[in-house]
C-alpha cells in the first residue's frame, strides 16, 4: 500500500505542477494546428503563455511558500545547551547519490545544501550527540547510491565525528523516513520520552514534518533552513527558473499534505 501511496503522488505531482501544464497546453495548440483550427490553436498557445508568465512572475509561488516557510519558527539554539537534545535528525532530499555519484565517484548537492551544510554545523557543535541521517530516494526507479550512503561519504570527506552516527537507508518520504527511523530514536534515546532531537529539513518542509514526528509520539525541536522566501515579495521579478522551483516545493507541500491527513499519517 506505501508503494502504490508513493507512486500515486509522483503521478498526481506531476499532473498539476503549473510548468508541466505548458506541455500540454503546446501538444493541443498543435493537435489543432494540423487538424486546421487556428482559433483552438491560438488559444492554447495563449494559456502556454499565461502559464510561463504565471510561474515566471516570483509572487505568485512566494505569497504561498512563504506561508509554508513561517508556520514553525525558529528555535535559538543558543539559548539551550547540549543536554537539552537526545540527538540530531537529518531528513534527506537535498543530496544527488543514485548512478552518479558511483560512476563519478562525487556526491552533488542539490539546492537545499543547507540540509547538510546545518548538519555539519550541528555535529561539529555536538561532537557527542548521536545523529540519524534518513533517506534512500525519492525517484520512482531509483539506481546506486542511497542518500544515506552518500552522506556517509560526505561525512569522512569532511572528517566529521561518525563514533555516534546512524543512517537509514530505506525511506522513499517523509512517512517513511519517520516509521524507519521510530525504533533506532526510540533506541538511541536517553530514556526520557520528553527530551526532544534536533530535527533538520528544509522550512517549506518543516510543517509536514513535525506533524508526522508528532503523530508518531517522537518530540522534536525544529531547525528550518533552506528558505527561498524574504520578508517581502519581490513584485518587480520574473525568473522563470527560480519560479519553477518555487512551484515544484509548493505542490509538493500541497500534496503531501493533502495527501497524509486524507491516510491518517498527520
Amino acid at each position: 500500500m506505501d508503494t502504490l501511496f508513493f507512486i500515486f503522488s509522483k503521478m498526481v505531482q506531476f499532473c498539476i505542477e503549473p510548468l508541466n501544464w505548458v506541455i500540454v497546453f503546446v501538444a493541443f495548440s498543435l493537435l489543432f494546428l494540423g487538424l486546421k483550427k487556428p482559433h483552438l490553436c491560438k488559444r492554447f498557445l495563449l494559456l502556454a503563455l499565461a502559464d510561463l508568465l504565471l510561474v515566471a512572475w516570483l509572487p505568485t509561488s512566494e505569497i504561498f511558500l512563504r506561508a509554508f516557510e513561517d508556520v514553525v519558527p525558529k528555535v535559538n539554539l543558543a539559548q539551550m545547551s547540549e543536554k537539552d537534545f537526545s540527538g540530531i535528525i537529518i531528513l534527506g532530499g537535498a543530496i544527488e547519490g543514485g548512478a552518479i555519484a558511483l560512476d563519478r565517484g562525487e556526491v552533488s548537492i542539490y539546492s537545499s545544501a543547507e540540509r547538510v551544510t546545518k548538519a555539519f554545523e550541528l555535529i561539529r557543535k555536538y561532537p557527542e550527540l548521536p545523529f540519524i541521517f534518513s533517506g534512500f530516494s525519492g525517484r520512482l526507479s531509483p539506481q546506486g547510491m542511497s542518500e544515506a550512503d552518500a552522506f556517509r561519504q560526505l561525512i569522512a570527506e569532511q572528517g566529521l565525528p561518525d563514533k555516534y552516527a546512524h543512517y537509514e537507508n530505506q525511506s522513499r518520504n517523509t512517512y517513511e523516513n519517520v516509521l524507519y527511523m521510530k525504533p533506532m530514536i526510540f533506541e538511541l534515546g536517553t530514556g526520557d520520552p520528553q527530551k526532544p532531537w534536533l530535527m533538520v529539513t528544509s522550512a517549506s518542509h518543516m510543517y509536514r514534518s513535525l506533524k508526522i514526528f508528532q503523530k508518531q509520539g517522537i518530540q522534536v525541536i525544529p531547525v528550518p533552513v533552506d528558505y527561498q522566501t524574504g520578508n517581502h515579495l519581490r513584485w518587480d521579478k520574473f525568473d522563470l527558473e527560480d519560479g519553477m522551483q518555487n512551484w515544484n516545493k509548493l505542490m509538493h507541500e500541497c500534496i503531501g499534505l493533502v495527501a497524509y491527513w486524507i491516510t491518517g499519517k498527520i
